[in-house]
């Protein structure tokens, strides 16, 4: 029984030598002296402050991309026990002595330092030489920009790791398709494609332009395959499925989960819940949620509402009222109507009680039972605290001349008497005899005599002069000049009247809310909102001291100070290895000539090159040069301020561009042994001025050592970098 233990276990394993030595560079190369400096280092302050609300559990939105690279930061600071306490202010500010600096930096790094064996095997894949695998390898590893953003709390070098990923996945999964369909491996090299996309994806939306280059490769491989008379229709129908499965279904599947965790996590509430509904911020623990809880579900005549106006941007309003009139004349000259002021008002406040009132009856309080209002209703509202109802008439607005003033009605006993009925018009009903619900309907006023709607202009414009208390204008819109979220309102803060008389409902409208009925959002629902509102919700573009346009990335005529020691010369500066950029561009120029003199050639039926040669310069040229385009030609169309690290994905593309036309101009140009010599001895002078150039910047890269005035002049090859010099 045990026979098996009188002969040795023998494990015979395969190591690639070269991939191990190069992870182990690419690790040293990131992880030393992570910790320094132990300060805040540029985009630090802006990541660092969503990795606090995370340890916080408070809900942020980052209008600048999805959740899941900055839940990695965020996993980054749980594993280093971060409690989120440290003010990020600052660029430069030292850390304090919670903040687990070594570890917040950590994944980043990896994520650079696995970047580099991930360049080797994708040149493996493509059917290159080791030996120029291993250059395009040891180009990455000597590049001093990707050094730098990867040493710090930032997620361009995770955006890259899950980039190239997802392309050496697929060239795996490709490569394994004539011989080992459907087999495990080429399963999992699928699914591990797909997977990949969507961690890039989730990181930033730039990775969409790979996603997209790799299922457009993808489905001109199918497009070949339906020409293979060998596979029969059953077998092409099951490769189209599991590459839709794989390449469509798992990646929105996993996109759509990043938000779940995202939200699961961020369930209290924080200073960003303004711009988001107040249905979403109901759904968050504290803030309105405190307000809301128990309020009831339905509204009906005479309920007290606050409303709250959709669109909420550039600030949140509520539907308010005060005792003060319109000027009887504006600044203009023009007339107004002296009625009574309606704004939309930024702060809660009692004046933005309302009661929904039955034109048909007098009464202010709900009756037993409670008569809902229903989509098309007619009601009348009436301000809580002033009791003059919601009025608009043929008068201009005191900003938007072309539309109606709103008011609250005073009867000043001349000819023109009151317009106060509004319909109702429920915009997310299901069917047309749904009820008013607190918080989940969206409603649009319609002036029953005129049919304007009632809109805060103010949202989007400009605030009203000091007669006006700079509120927001809200006026009558005509229906016919289009749909704007503007025009939609909801029903924030609720209860049931139950004071006829005025002074006791004064004070009912100054207490809390407490009823019986609550309701929160489904996930999709959330889910639907938060990401409209991260495509949506754009800063205003400022220029920045260090931003750059898409034209200076290629020739790198700019830079960026990441970090200065507050009292010696060391700094940190994301600046590219020149010899590693300019060899790039020399490549890409090389590779796009020859591409098409060949094109010309075989035109004309003049085959330079062998097809199987071709096929392999086609193929390298659309995962790598196709690679440096759908990551750099959009920025030329984008209205956004851009930066010099936004070109290091395309970079990393191209720098795999230089080993493929090298080792072509090699093999198919450099035919006698004297030139093939003089070929070798070019690049081992070429390497060697890379490794130089890596050598010189290093200070800048690494911060250290400090470098003396002199040393930093020395360092400025362009007069357009921007090297720090302090004044002696």
């Amino acid at each position: 029984m045990l026979g098996f233990l009188k002969e040795p276990v023998v494990v015979t394993a395969k190591i690639n030598v070269n991939l191990v030595a190069l992870t182990v560079m690419g690790l040293i190369s990131r992880l030393w002296g992570l910790c320094y400096p132990r300060a805040v280092v540029f985009d630090e302050v802006y990541y660092g402050q969503f990795v606090s609300l995370y340890m916080k559990r408070i809900f942020f939105v980052d209008d600048s991309g999805p959740p899941f690279g900055h839940m990695l930061l965020a996993l980054g600071g749980y594993l280093g026990g971060f409690d989120g306490n440290f003010l990020w202010n600052r660029i430069g500010a030292e850390y304090s002595m919670n903040v687990p600096v070594w570890s917040l930096r950590l994944l980043p790094a990896l994520a650079g330092a696995l970047c580099v064996p991930l360049a080797y095997q994708i040149l493996v894949e493509l059917h290159f030489s080791h030996c120029a695998a291993l250059g395009a390898a040891l180009l990455i590893l000597l590049e001093n920009s990707l050094i730098t953003q990867s040493r710090f709390m930032l997620l361009e070098s995770i955006l890259i790791f899950f980039i190239l990923l997802a392309v050496l996945s697929y060239l795996k999964f490709y490569n394994l398709q004539k011989h080992s369909a459907f087999s495990r491996s080429w399963w999992f090299w699928l699914l591990l494609t797909g997977v990949a996309c969507s961690c890039a994806v989730g990181v930033k939306y730039m990775a969409l332009f790979t996603y997209m280059l790799l299922l457009a490769i993808a489905g001109l491989h199918f497009w070949h395959m339906i020409g293979d008379q060998n596979l029969s229709n059953v077998s092409l129908l099951c490769h189209f499925l599991a590459r839709g499965l794989a390449l469509i279904i798992i990646p929105m599947g996993m996109y759509i989960s990043f938000f779940y965790v995202h939200l699961a996590l961020l369930y209290r509430s924080g200073p960003h819940d303004q711009i988001m509904t107040s249905a979403f911020q109901a759904s968050l623990e504290g803030g309105l949620a405190r307000i809301t809880q128990g309020q009831p579900l339905e509204v009906a005549y005479g309920s007290q509402i606050t409303l709250r106006n959709v669109l909420g941007k550039p600030m949140q309003c509520w539907l308010h009222s005060h005792t003060n009139t319109y000027p009887i004349r504006y600044e203009n000259g023009r007339g107004s109507s002296h009625q009574q002021q309606v704004t939309c008002y930024p702060f809660k406040d009692v004046n933005n009680w309302w009661i929904v009132k039955d034109p048909g009856m007098q009464q202010l309080v709900v009756s037993n039972p409670p008569r809902p209002v229903r989509h098309g209703h007619i009601v009348q509202l009436v301000h809580g605290i002033t009791t003059r109802y919601l009025n608009t008439h043929d008068v201009a607005a005191p900003l938007s001349p072309h539309s109606q003033e709103v008011s609250c009605y005073i009867d000043y006993n001349i000819s023109m008497p009151a317009q106060n009925l509004w319909r109702v018009e429920i915009v997310n009903r299901e069917s047309d005899t749904d009820v008013w619900k607190t918080i989940l309907s969206e409603v649009r006023f319609v002036h029953v005599n005129t049919s304007a709607v009632l809109k805060a202009s103010g949202v989007i414009g400009a605030s009203l002069p000091e007669w006006g208390y700079r509120q927001l204008e809200v006026v009558g819109e005509k229906l016919s000049k289009g749909y704007h979220q503007s025009m939609v309102w909801n029903v924030e803060e609720h209860r049931y009247g139950k004071s006829q008389e005025q002074k006791e409902r004064e004070v009912e409208l100054h207490s809390p809310t407490q009823m019986d009925i609550s309701k929160n959002l489904s996930f999709m629902a959330k889910f639907t909102e938060l990401q409209w509102k991260i495509l949506t919700l754009k800063n205003e573009d400022t220029e920045h001291k260090y931003s750059s346009s898409a034209v200076d990335w290629i020739t790198m005529d700019t830079n960026i100070a990441y970090w200065l020691h507050p009292t010696s010369g060391a700094q940190i500066h994301l600046l590219g290895n020149v010899a590693t950029w300019a060899s790039a561009n020399a490549a890409a120029v090389v590779y796009l000539c020859l591409s098409l003199w060949y094109l010309l050639r075989r035109r004309r039926k003049l085959y330079d090159i062998s097809e199987d040669a071709w096929q392999l310069w086609v193929s390298a040229g659309g995962v790598c040069g196709g690679g440096w385009a759908v990551n750099y030609l959009p920025f030329f169309l984008m209205e956004k301020t851009l930066f010099l690290y936004h070109y290091l994905p395309a970079l990393t593309f191209q720098i795999l561009l230089i080993p493929v036309v090298l080792q072509h101009l090699s093999d198919h140009l450099c035919r006698s042994v004297l030139l093939k010599s003089m070929f070798s001895a070019l690049m081992v002078a070429w390497f060697s001025s890379v490794y130089f150039v890596y050598c010189t910047f290093s200070p800048v890269t690494y911060g250290q050592p400090a470098l003396s005035p002199t040393e930093l002049k020395a360092l400025r090859w362009k007069d357009t970098w921007n090297i720090l010099i302090r004044k002696q």
